[in-house]
């Protein structure tokens, strides 16, 4: 995982109203856009799936630094050759490796989290991170939030609620690092949003890899072990392989179209886990846990649809 989500519609279309306008007038582009978000969440649904696959043979720390080395190398491969040194220059280096350090974290938490909880219901969880973006616009940001946008994160929270079910005798501190992960996700969402009005995403996608990189190097020593079986190379390989894909895909996807336009679509990485989940694990959510998937995809997708509405609401000019 993760960082996959893409700066929530409720923060960014107000600043980008303008360029949403002419993205929604633009359907092979839009279309387009979607196609993209659907690919990179089956690749991101694909990465938790393998992630968890591997992590009771492989240590965290291990499985993240393939994650992140493929990505910088990946994408230095493609970057520089044909673009030379320009397309690391970048105005706020700074934010540039914070941003590569809150995506560290975030696929920490998430490797974690996938070690002890299905795939299908850890997704879902994660999928109330526009919802908290909305939350972290009205007390962060400044920016206001309906009623009806505040009972969507209320109940966004609910659904994630029913799936961790604390009041359960069998309940673990565990089962809350999801939530901990969409926190962290959340911040690099915002990040990532404010960022991308000026910088490159070339640029975002090497400083994050690299960032990655060279943080979880400083973990790697104390945690290398050698490999029992030689196909959890290929694993490893196919983690980093997918998480850079996917992300390299959602970049492309934003280029195209709008956010009020493809975060609907972002709710299929639920049912492409799921899918991973039965597949390899045989594992199928139980009735509360659907009822929670449901609850999550339903306030998520509302959520994105109002900002859809929003964006299309002309600005009334001032009086003078």
């Amino acid at each position: 995982m993760s960082g996959r989500l893409p700066p929530s519609a409720s923060v960014t279309a107000p600043a980008i109203s303008a360029k949403s306008e002419v993205a929604t007038k633009n359907a092979p582009a839009a279309l387009a856009g979607i196609g993209l978000v659907v690919a990179a969440v089956a690749c991101f649904a694909t990465l938790d799936t393998t992630t968890k696959h591997v992590s009771v043979s492989v240590p965290l720390v291990m499985a993240m630094w393939f994650r992140y080395a493929f990505q910088a190398l990946a994408t230095t491969a493609l970057v520089l050759p044909t673009r030379g040194l320009s397309a690391l220059r970048t105005a706020h280096p700074r934010f540039q490796v914070l941003r590569g350090a809150l995506l560290l974290m975030t696929s920490l938490l998430a490797f974690f989290s996938l070690r002890y909880m299905p795939v299908g219901e850890f997704t879902a969880i994660i999928m109330i991170t526009p919802l908290v973006i909305t939350l972290l616009a009205s007390t962060s940001l400044g920016e206001k939030v309906s009623p009806l946008r505040w009972a969507l994160v209320i109940g966004g929270f609910a659904g994630a609620l029913v799936i961790i079910r604390p009041a359960q005798q069998a309940f673990s501190a565990v089962a809350l690092l999801p939530l901990a992960l969409v926190v962290c996700n959340s911040w690099f969402q915002v990040l990532t949003s404010k960022l991308a009005r000026t910088e490159d995403p070339f640029t975002m996608h090497f400083y994050s890899g690299w960032s990655g990189t060279l943080l979880a190097s400083l973990a790697l020593p104390f945690f290398w072990t050698e490999l029992p079986d030689g196909a959890l190379w290929g694993w490893l390989a196919l983690i980093g392989l997918m998480g850079t894909v996917g992300h390299f895909l959602l970049i492309l996807a934003y280029q195209r179209a709008p956010a009020a336009t493809l975060t609907p679509f972002l709710y299929a990485q639920i049912a492409f886990a799921m899918l991973g989940g039965w597949l390899v694990f045989s594992h199928v959510p139980d009735q509360l846990s659907l009822v929670g998937i449901v609850m999550i995809a339903v306030c998520g997708a509302t959520g994105a649809w109002l900002a859809v509405r929003e964006s299309r609401v002309p600005i009334q000019p001032a009086e003078s």
